[in-house]
């Protein structure tokens, strides 16, 4: 059985479609995908219409948060979409990105940079627009080669020269919110050093007494010392270790179940969720 529960779609910044994703996960044979976009639901109706037979989806999200001064993604899986003061907050978080965007092309601006807002809400499309969209413009301008060497202290990193803050949740309320809607809370990429600053062990410490059920392993910007130390760590706190390809389309090189999640992790995960369940395929449309 092969389980990838980290995936996003162009409902937040990743270049499938939500049906499109369900789709390639079933051909690059998965048995189950979480769709997990940056602080949104949007893309789940679309996904379930489209998915094949043989296929389960997991809903989840991506939430934004940050503590100490210290950004980190919350993984949450199978809560209730409508529960109120869930809802609110991934609104509150969502909805503060558009003036993000715009804030960090007027830096851009200033450095000599020529992207445009027309030019990001292009690249955007449909979906939550973030930084990596504003990577693609800058790729796309040829003042970087990729969208991963967009993120550096030169442009859009944390702290960068072009980095703009946003509002994010406390990691603690995520877990409370979470959990009042049902959900169940996995720290994304815990030590993904490249991408900036990463929370101390002693703060994951205290996210699993609050009740975060796990922490993501096996993940691309883990190398395998990291994540021997993480499973050491998840063992000591009593979480939950997950495995996930963070597929973001052709924004990212790797592939959709090039890193997964044991079954019996996923049992678990599905055991403790009471805000939705996982959707198996019918066949797709």
């Amino acid at each position: 059985m092969r389980i990838d529960l980290h995936c996003h779609s162009t409902a937040s910044d990743g270049t499938d479609g939500p049906a499109e994703l369900v789709r390639a996960a079933a051909a690059a044979g998965l048995d189950v995908v979480a769709l997990t976009d940056h602080d949104t639901t949007r893309g789940y109706a679309e996904a379930i219409a489209a998915l094949p037979r043989g296929l389960t989806l997991v809903t989840g999200a991506e939430l934004s948060c940050r503590v100490d001064g210290v950004s980190m993604h919350m993984l949450a899986y199978l809560f209730d979409p409508e529960e109120p003061a869930l809802l609110a907050e991934r609104e509150l978080v969502r909805d503060d990105r558009v003036p993000r965007a715009q804030g960090m092309i007027a830096k851009l601006n200033e450095l000599g940079v020529p992207v445009s807002w027309e030019q990001v809400a292009r690249i955007a499309g449909d979906g939550s627009v973030g930084r990596p969209h504003v990577a693609t413009a800058l790729v796309e301008l040829g003042v970087v080669p990729s969208v991963g060497d967009a993120f550096t202290q030169d442009w859009l990193a944390d702290g960068g020269r072009a980095f703009v803050e946003k509002h994010e949740t406390d990691p603690f309320e995520a877990i409370r919110l979470v959990k009042g809607a049902g959900g169940v809370t996995v720290f994304a990429h815990p030590a993904a050093a490249k991408r900036g600053r990463t929370v101390p062990e002693s703060t994951i410490a205290e996210l699993a007494a609050a009740g975060l059920d796990g922490i993501e392993v096996d993940h691309m910007d883990h190398d395998e010392d990291t994540r021997v130390r993480l499973r050491g760590l998840a063992a000591d706190l009593g979480l939950l270790v997950t495995g996930s390809s963070d597929y973001h389309g052709s924004r990212k090189t790797v592939a959709l179940g090039e890193y997964t999640t044991h079954p019996d992790v996923y049992g678990e995960i599905t055991r403790r969720a009471t805000g939705a369940f996982p959707v198996p395929g019918t066949g797709g449309a």
